[in-house]
């Protein structure tokens, strides 16, 4: 009997993850390529293009035996036509029909998503939303995604964007977002922001791997700033909580490494400012699949379509 295989990609704003499953979704091989080397549309569609018929060679494939490709990016796309809106962290993104640009270079079948809304169908499939009826689940990262599940099922809204917790205001005024908004969530808790932040705070560069590793040898000025951060985002998850009352809120990401300086400060928060109904019953729970989530959610994604037709 001929194997299949699925070709999962996750595009963040930082590294395209590129892995190859079989249709039990077990990871066969992954590989890692920094996006922020391509610096137009062409060369990054030109790396995803590359990336596939690498992996493909690498790993001793044939086209005929790949069910197809499920790809998760940084931004609002419309799943139906597989087309993206823009990237918020990606500059040179508009309105661009990524799913058939793919298809025609690659020959295979193409899926594509909000990376956020693969992570959230990864989590509830597989990770710590499972059999959870209603449950939101944010990546933080280079930006801050969201994906909503209702009813046990992904809801993507009118135009299929919704989820955009990052876009979520948290002040009147604030810092102009990459979005084109002002005072959204990402703007203060994105990667750029936490380690602008952390330089200033330390007086040198520091990473968010050191910056977690820090807070979790109760480093005062560590602590202090994911304290910050916990509360911010507490604050956004409260007018969720509020708003859909959901069953799970489960976080992950880069950022959600730092541990539990950050789940509690964002517990505490969401215990002072959420409505008591609503927050006496929601888990706030660390994400189980961690980096490799979108690569899950994105092949899911792709067997799931697939499926269907």
């Amino acid at each position: 009997m001929i194997k299949k295989y699925i070709i999962a990609i996750d595009l963040g704003g930082t590294n395209l993850k590129i892995a190859v499953l079989n249709l039990n979704l077990n990871i066969l091989r992954k590989e890692i390529i920094a996006t922020r080397t391509f610096r137009t549309k062409v060369s990054l569609i030109e790396s995803i293009v590359d990336s596939v018929n690498a992996i493909i060679a690498r790993y001793h494939l044939k086209k005929r035996d790949v069910l197809g490709i499920g790809l998760g990016v940084p931004g609002p796309v419309d799943h139906k036509s597989g087309v993206v809106h823009f990237f918020p962290n990606i500059p040179g993104w508009k309105e661009v029909k990524l799913r058939d640009i793919l298809q025609r270079k690659v020959g295979l079948p193409v899926t594509l998503d909000n990376d956020a809304k693969a992570m959230a169908l990864a989590e509830y499939t597989l990770g710590r939303a499972k059999n959870a009826s209603n449950a939101l689940c944010i990546t933080l990262g280079t930006g801050v995604g969201g994906g909503i599940i209702i009813g046990k099922k992904i809801y993507r809204g009118k135009n299929n964007a919704a989820g955009e917790i990052g876009h979520l205001p948290i002040n009147e005024n604030g810092p102009r977002c990459n979005c084109g908004g002002l005072a959204c969530l990402e703007a203060y808790i994105g990667n750029k922001r936490i380690l602008k932040q952390a330089r200033k705070i330390f007086q040198r560069k520091i990473s968010l791997e050191e910056l977690s590793l820090l807070a979790k040898q109760k480093h005062r000025k560590a602590v202090r700033i994911w304290k910050e951060i916990g509360r911010h985002l507490g604050v956004a998850l409260s007018a969720v909580i509020n708003l859909m009352n959901p069953d799970v809120i489960v976080i992950g990401g880069g950022v959600a490494n730092s541990g539990k300086v950050l789940f509690s400060a964002v517990r505490e928060t969401i215990k002072e400012r959420a409505m008591s109904l609503q927050a006496r019953q929601v888990k706030v729970l660390k994400a189980k699949l961690g980096s490799d989530a979108g690569l899950f959610g994105a092949a899911i994604m792709l067997k799931q379509e697939r499926a269907l037709r």
